[in-house]
């Protein structure tokens, strides 16, 4: 995710769309937030929340961890105007159908772009101490952070 940046409007991941102190009702009501912050950004059109609503009862977009990856069905893919990704952190956990999710990682994306998003993402959060950091961050460069792929990171 050599794209995310800070500021640049063409970065998948922008500070604007970072919110570290989110509540939510249920699963639902935390996946109207992620797809409230993508629609405020530009990415998508208000109807692509419900795309990422649809995807949701299909397949749980729960990866583990305290994390989950809300994002649209192909038929929502009409509504993505550009690729994004919005991360929302609920401090007091959110039930993900018997899950504890704490983070989620809302993906905007046209064409195929998910695919590489999704896989990118995975390295990340597959990894239970950068995911439990994730979980934890008060700081949107924190998240910026620690969102890059190992092999980008300099430190």
């Amino acid at each position: 995710m050599a794209e995310v940046a800070s500021g640049d409007h063409a970065a998948l991941l922008d500070r604007r769309s970072i919110r570290l102190d989110v509540t939510a009702a249920n699963r639902e009501d935390a996946i109207r937030r992620s797809g409230a912050v993508l629609v405020e950004i530009g990415a998508v059109d208000p109807s692509y929340v419900e795309a990422m609503l649809a995807r949701e009862r299909s397949i749980s977009t729960y990866m583990g961890e305290g994390v989950a990856i809300p994002h649209g069905t192909l038929a929502g893919k009409d509504a993505v105007r550009r690729d994004a990704l919005a991360v929302l952190r609920f401090p007091a956990g959110v039930d993900w159908g018997g899950e504890q999710v704490v983070l989620c990682v809302a993906i905007a994306a046209r064409g195929d772009g998910h695919v590489a998003l999704l896989a990118q993402l995975a390295e990340v959060l597959l990894d239970p101490q950068r995911a439990r950091a994730l979980g934890q961050a008060t700081e949107a460069d924190e998240i910026l952070r620690l969102l890059k792929p190992v092999d980008e990171e300099t430190d």
